[in-house]
């Protein structure tokens, strides 16, 4: 086993070498022992109708955890390319099932569900053998919150060769009888990462079990990123305020970040701009989008940012969280035409994370703060933000509640 400082290379080199060998995969009819690291739900079949699958290298491979493993991508600072190689090397071995057959004794795909299920709570990759049902159909989706894959291919038969080894304390919560946002809380506190929660939330293993069923791939990520932003924020809210005006900055590939902690009662607002030749903008004009929400919180989905609010908003909730502080967050995301694939909000979460561990700017003036996050985005990104600033419902909500409080 090789250590893992090693493994970006080994894989990598590995992929690109079986990839220069087996250029047509039309051929391919099995996979023996594939190490699937994990499993997809799609949600573009008329719902409750969905297609499961069970995400596979065409090869063996015992660091087969790599092909699914955001979290350490962003720590080992992977590249785009990198990063498309290896989930362009994923088959997806789907099949059809209601999102229901979980819990129904009678359907068909209840064996194929099971597997998947087995697949997804292993505590590391088991090894498969798949029979394939038609023809390899390559070709990567783009998807604004998905990570993409590859191939694709109806699924015939499959079978676990290999000992599932599931964690005793996911074990546990998966037989006992309890809601599934009670069951990520617990997860969640013995070190479960919110990419585990969604995979298990996807594949119907959480929540009561009369109420078990299928949830979409691109729905659980997002559930999961609400679900435990929300927990976490039932404490930040009961604390004080932070002391100064925080400014964190950074960028990971091609997502600029800027993120401004305000003294204040909790509050949120992203605004995302897509610079012409980004991944979603292909104009040649900077397209923008933003959304918010108070110290209450939303009542519907952020359809403009979609799975980027929640994604960037749990991070700079777990630094609240971690230092025992509540704040307004104003957050401008700039997507610049470095990003030039799509991979998903990952990327989003992954790049916030990265911005909140550094150590922030700190100002004790409303005036000195923001002139030097304009200053900041200029000198770092060229891009000026203070037309975004002024036009903000955070920052304009702030010194309404800080004019009034003068006032009374």
């Amino acid at each position: 086993m090789i250590s893992q400082k090693d493994v970006k290379f080994e894989v990598i080199k590995k992929i690109s070498d079986f990839s220069f060998r087996n250029q047509n995969v039309d051929s391919i009819s099995q996979l023996d022992g594939s190490s699937p690291p994990s499993v997809f739900v799609g949600s573009k079949l008329h719902y409750p109708l969905v297609n499961v699958g069970i995400l596979s290298p065409l090869q063996r491979d015992e660091n087969a955890w790599l092909y699914d493993q955001p979290k350490y991508w962003a720590d080992n600072n992977f590249q785009i390319n990198e990063v498309v190689k290896l989930r362009d090397s994923l088959l997806n071995s789907r099949f059809q099932s209601n999102v229901r057959d979980v819990t129904s004794n009678s359907s068909t795909s209840k064996k194929f569900v099971q597997l998947a299920q087995e697949i997804a709570v292993a505590s590391k990759p088991v090894d498969v053998e798949i029979e394939l049902r038609n023809k390899i159909n390559v070709g990567r989706n783009k998807d604004q919150i998905l990570t993409p894959h590859g191939m694709r291919a109806g699924l015939k038969a499959a079978k676990i060769v290999s000992n599932v080894k599931v964690d005793r304390k996911l074990d546990k919560v998966i037989n006992d009888d309890i809601k599934a946002t009670e069951a990520m809380k617990t997860l969640y506190k013995h070190n479960f990462s919110e990419y585990v929660l969604s995979k298990i939330l996807s594949i119907g293993v959480l929540g009561l079990k009369k109420n078990r069923k299928l949830v979409p791939t691109r729905w659980s990520i997002t559930a999961t990123d609400d679900a435990i932003g929300k927990q976490l924020l039932e404490k930040v809210k009961k604390n004080k305020w932070i002391e100064n005006y925080e400014l964190f900055y950074g960028s990971f590939l091609g997502n600029h970040y800027i993120i401004m902690l305000f003294p204040s009662s909790w509050s949120y607002e992203l605004v995302e701009l897509y610079l012409p030749g980004s991944s979603w903008n292909q104009s040649n004009r900077i397209r923008a989008s933003t959304d918010f929400e108070q110290y209450s919180g939303r009542k519907e989905y952020a359809y403009a940012t979609a799975g980027g609010y929640y994604a960037s908003r749990l991070p700079i909730i777990e630094y609240l969280d971690k230092i025992n502080r509540q704040a307004g967050v104003f957050v401008m995301r700039l997507e610049t035409p470095s990003y030039w694939a799509a991979l998903g909000v990952w990327v989003c979460r992954e790049s916030a994370r990265k911005c909140m561990n550094k150590k922030p700017l700190e100002f004790s003036s409303e005036a000195e703060f923001l002139e030097s996050a304009n200053k900041i985005s200029m000198i770092k990104f060229g891009f000026d933000p203070s037309d975004f600033l002024k036009r903000s419902r955070l920052i304009e909500q702030i010194r309404t509640q800080r004019s009034l409080g003068n006032w009374l």
